[in-house]
């Protein structure tokens, strides 16, 4: 990297390690020399590479009890990024499933915002209420801070010179909401951590945080009627609803180690993938196993699941419809070496020659050609 070029690479937490976070990583990684800065990070939740790097933090980090209570901060993430000083950074490069796009740079420095998805409960709030059975206190003050909490985020939107989208499904939601152009660089999937097993077990696999908008109850539904057996790896505030849900044939594992996850993938049937996702890595993992994918026609899973080729799609958010695309999984013969063939597509490989890429056309080679590999 050029010695003289200064760059910030800001995610909005690290308070959990999901997709969002395994993206970010990935970016840290090609960026050994910038520093990382964030509204919280907890050393717990920091996965290994990540905890070799010095994180700077904003004053939420000693906000009480920031480890369980960091969703319910939401209102103080636009100001924490704010009060991040940037002023000393040629270049910002943003993380963004919240308010990190509302860092600001300095006047002659460029913003370039790696955007997960516009803020879900703000852009999407009625789908979003809906599946996370909000009080009627809590409902009520959202929606009447909604339209200004919709103004700052639409500020902050205006801070990037340049997005990235991690779909197309969010290029356009980028566009609707921001009136913003967007390049569509897809998250990466690490395809050497997977590998296919040369015996599958009578299993379905759900690996995913346990959040309402994510429909794990309708898979649970289905495997109850079905009784078929269903194993999901994650935890999340909706682990108990679920957990009163699961039959005999449900089992919720909580969360579960890389490697228990990666033989959970390479023996399953089949990964269910019910919820509508603004990309969804799980797919691609799925695939790189050599596994099929059941999955919602909806969002991402319309760029990442080919139907019939690398699984199957269903188009009512219901247990009926799960239910009968389960039964015609048996109809098809699933090729693993094809379906680990497509998901090199996705490799972390493919995203850093990308990201590259843009890096080179909106700030210069000399600082794209410093990267890491």
């Amino acid at each position: 990297m050029q010695r003289n070029t200064k760059v910030a690479f800001v995610h909005d937490n690290f308070a959990q390690y999901g997709g969002a976070e395994r993206v970010a990583e990935q970016i840290a990684m090609m960026l050994p020399d910038a520093d990382i800065m964030s509204t919280v990070a907890l050393q717990s939740r920091l996965s290994p590479y990540l905890k070799t790097r010095n994180i700077q933090t904003t004053w939420m980090q000693r906000l009480p009890a920031v480890d369980k209570l960091y969703r319910h901060y939401f209102l103080l993430y636009p100001l924490a990024v704010r009060s991040l000083n940037l002023s000393a950074y040629d270049v910002v490069i943003s993380s963004c499933v919240g308010f990190a796009k509302g860092a600001v740079r300095a006047p002659k420095a460029v913003h370039l915002c790696y955007c997960h998805t516009p803020t879900r409960w703000i852009w999407r709030f009625n789908d979003y209420a809906a599946r996370e059975s909000f009080n009627p206190a809590t409902g009520l003050l959202l929606r009447s801070l909604l339209m200004g909490i919709r103004q700052v985020d639409l500020h902050s939107a205006d801070q990037p010179d340049y997005y990235i989208a991690n779909s197309k499904a969010v290029a356009e939601r980028i566009k609707e909401f921001y009136g913003r152009n967007a390049v569509v660089i897809y998250p990466p999937i690490d395809v050497s951590r997977f590998y296919i097993a040369a015996d599958q077990e009578d299993y379905f696999l759900i690996v995913s945080r346990l959040l309402p908008y994510k429909r794990i109850d309708i898979a649970i539904e289905a495997c109850n009627r079905l009784a078929k057996r269903l194993l999901i790896v994650g935890d999340g505030p909706d682990r108990l609803r679920l957990a009163e849900m699961a039959g005999p044939t449900v089992k919720l594992l909580g969360s579960q180690s890389d490697d228990m996850v990666n033989r959970l993938l390479a023996q399953c049937r089949a990964v269910l993938f019910p919820g509508e996702e603004d990309f969804g890595m799980v797919p691609i993992e799925a695939n790189a196993s050599g596994r099929p994918v059941i999955a919602l026609a909806a969002g991402g899973a319309m760029e990442t699941v080919i139907d019939g080729v690398t699984g199957l799609l269903y188009r009512e958010s219901t247990p009926a419809a799960l239910m009968e695309t389960m039964r015609r999984l048996p109809e098809h013969s699933w090729d693993s070496s094809k379906l680990r063939a497509y998901a090199r597509g996705f490799d972390v490989s493919v995203f850093r020659s990308a990201f590259k890429g843009v890096l080179r056309d909106v700030v210069g080679s000399k600082l794209a050609g410093g990267m890491a590999a």
